[in-house]
C-alpha cells in the first residue's frame, strides 16, 4: 500500500490521520518521518480521533511517551530527544508493542530499527506554508 496525499491546512492533516486512524487494528505501529513542523503531532491527533479517542493529543516531547485510553489506545512517542535505539528499549518499547493499543513514533528515523516489518511508514514534506506531501506506505491496515 502506497498513498500519496497533498494537505492544504492543518485541518486536512488531521482529517488523513483520522481516515487511517480508523482502519488500524491492536498492535498496529505509525513510525512518523519528517521536519520540525511537519504535521506530524497533527496527524497523531487524527489517528487518535479515529480510534474513537476523546482527549486532547499533545506532543510528547518531553515525557517521550503519552498515552491515551480507549478501546484501542494510542501511546503518542516523540524520539526527538533520543540518543539511541537502546533508550527506547529501556523505556519498555517492547512492552507497548505488546500492549495491545497503536504506537504512533514522531522522530522515527532516530530509532530505524526498532519497527516490526508490517509498520505503517508515514512521510510528510512541506511543500508551503501549510501545504503537505504526505505518503503513506508500508503495513497493511487491519480493515484495508
Amino acid at each position: 500500500m502506497i498513498k500519496n496525499v497533498t494537505t492544504n491546512n492543518e485541518s486536512e492533516t488531521i482529517i488523513l490521520g483520522e481516515k487511517l486512524g480508523r482502519l488500524l487494528c491492536p498492535g498496529a505501529v505509525v513510525a512518523l518521518y519528517g521536519d520540525l513542523g511537519a504535521g506530524k503531532t497533527a496527524f497523531t491527533r487524527g489517528l487518535a480521533e479515529g480510534l474513537g479517542i476523546k482527549m486532547a493529543v499533545s506532543s510528547p516531547t518531553f515525557t517521550i511517551v503519552n498515552e491515551y485510553p480507549g478501546k484501542i489506545p494510542l501511546f503518542h512517542f516523540d524520539m526527538y530527544r533520543l540518543e539511541s535505539e537502546s533508550e527506547l528499549f529501556d523505556i519498555g518499547w517492547d512492552d507497548y508493542l505488546e500492549r495491545g493499543g497503536v504506537c504512533s513514533v514522531e522522530w522515527s528515523e532516530k530509532v530505524p530499527g526498532a519497527f516490526p516489518p508490517d509498520t505503517i511508514i508515514v512521510r510528510f514534506e512541506r511543500l508551503d506554508n501549510d501545504v503537505r506531501q504526505i505518503t503513506i506506505e508500508g503495513g497493511v491496515p487491519c480493515s484495508f
